[in-house]
């Protein structure tokens, strides 16, 4: 056989034994459930669009015997991941467990086997991501995370691939389905939030300890993913201001739809003069943009791109159908590359390791921003003139006051709305008004996004 000959032989070959992409799974809860499912549903689709059939050889769980409503052969089934990690015939690790330990080990193993990762690990890889995304790089292996963040949509695409030649101005994101479920029952049908809290625990919506949902923790993992993504730096979670939902109360959604705003927890990220803002706090937004019409448990992302200016996405942040369909996307991706004997087409981040830097995050008490203040104090006169004094002395400009519901001798709220101001002389301002006599709670207070408009 001449060198030509073989070579196509070679060539050949290697495409008849490409036509089947053994795959593994390592957890097999819900997420895991709806991965099995889309693959046997729309096996002809995905074989038609691919050009091969992706076979789930191994499925791993520490619980095998539980019944998923999905029927898959017992032999396939193991209590041990190692049998997928070590399988030299497995080219692709679906990894659903969640949590940092013993996922991290885990992907770290398959990629230094040089195997390529699918995961939808948030948490992992806003804590651990440089060192996964070294490592896949130290092996020519990809690692595909669509499913990290906004569920069933494309976003990590978009900024990886979709939206390359742009400069990211802005990302503000809904990107956890508990708060905005929790929030817009709230805003259009009333309720207390632990009230409303306990029903979107009883429907499945939020989980029996809701605190990374409800204390935007959540969402901060996922913010830190993008924000890696669109600046080309590797952001910690600490390093993103954190602050969550548990102090609105009905009376402040009142008073943000008397003034046209209605209330999200938002992720917020932007560049300017080199420094990043990267924080996550409940927000007033005008309530005629798009995001303030996000409701229930949908997600969805502003950005805005110097070249392409303002997108949006849209759609539902999570479930095991929507969650699955990202992640079976990341897996024809890689096949795909396999098919073609590439890997690292497209870089983790879509920035080159030279290029990645160490960013200036800007401290929370620098940003500016106008308020919504809420103060419950004795119905006295001479009360909202001592307030107002104080925030005088602390550069802060009053925009409009709302004062209701007198009860001579009781407590009454004043709501003020603010002029941009800075969070260290508002906290300052805040500190010295929480021990006047006549206050009789801690004020609360609420962030404005004015940047927002309609066609921005």
């Amino acid at each position: 056989m001449g060198k030509l000959q073989l070579l196509i032989f070679v060539v050949h070959y290697k495409i008849a034994i490409m036509q089947k992409i053994n795959i593994g799974l390592i957890g097999f809860g819900t997420v895991g459930t709806g991965v099995v499912k889309v693959l046997r549903e729309n096996a002809k689709t995905i074989q038609d669009r691919l050009g091969a059939e992706v076979v789930l050889k191994r499925i791993a769980d520490k619980d095998i015997a539980r019944d998923r409503g999905v029927e898959v052969e017992k032999s396939i089934l193991t209590a041990d991941a190692n049998e997928i990690i070590n399988d030299p015939s497995i080219s692709i690790v679906i990894e659903l467990m969640g949590g940092i330990e013993p996922a991290k080990t885990f992907i770290l193993k398959v990629l230094n086997n040089k195997k390529h990762v699918v995961t939808a690990n948030k948490a992992l890889l806003s804590q651990h991501g440089e060192e996964i995304f070294k490592t896949a790089s130290a092996n020519n292996a990809d690692v595909g995370f669509e499913a990290s963040v906004g569920g069933g949509i494309p976003i990590i695409k978009a900024l990886k691939e979709g939206l390359v030649a742009n400069k990211i101005n802005s990302i503000y994101g809904i990107i956890n389905g508990t708060a905005n479920y929790i929030l817009s029952k709230m805003t259009n049908e009333g309720g207390k939030f632990e009230d409303v809290l306990k029903k979107a625990q009883e429907k499945g919506y939020a989980e029996a300890d809701p605190t990374y949902d409800v204390e935007g923790i959540d969402t901060a993992h996922k913010l830190a993913i993008l924000i890696n993504l669109a600046y080309g730096t590797y952001i910690k979670l600490g390093d993103i201001y954190t602050q969550g939902i548990s102090k609105i109360t009905p009376l402040d959604i009142k008073f943000a739809k008397e003034f046209g705003y209605k209330i999200k927890l938002l992720a917020i990220a932007n560049e300017e003069g080199g420094k990043i803002e990267a924080r996550v706090h409940a927000t007033m937004i005008p309530a005629n943009h798009l995001l303030a019409m996000v409701d229930g448990v949908y997600n969805a992302i502003h950005l805005k791109g110097n070249a392409v200016g303002s997108v949006m996405f849209y759609g539902r942040g999570a479930g095991m159908m929507p969650t699955a369909s990202a992640v079976v996307a990341d897996v024809v991706d890689i096949c795909r590359n396999l098919k073609k004997g590439a890997a690292q087409r497209v870089l983790p981040l879509s920035w080159t390791d030279e290029s990645i830097r160490k960013v200036e995050i800007k401290d929370i008490e620098n940003l500016e921003t106008p308020y919504y203040l809420r103060f419950s104090v004795l119905d006295k006169p001479g009360v909202l003139s001592k307030i107002s004094g104080v925030l005088g002395n602390h550069n802060i400009s009053i925009l409009s006051v709302i004062q209701k519901d007198r009860k001579v001798g009781g407590a009454v709220p004043i709501v003020i709305m603010t002029h941009l101001a800075k969070e260290k002389e508002l906290m300052a301002a805040l500190g010295e008004i929480d021990k006047m006599d006549v206050v009789l709670d801690k004020t609360v207070y609420v962030r404005i996004e004015e940047g927002l408009g309609v066609g921005d």
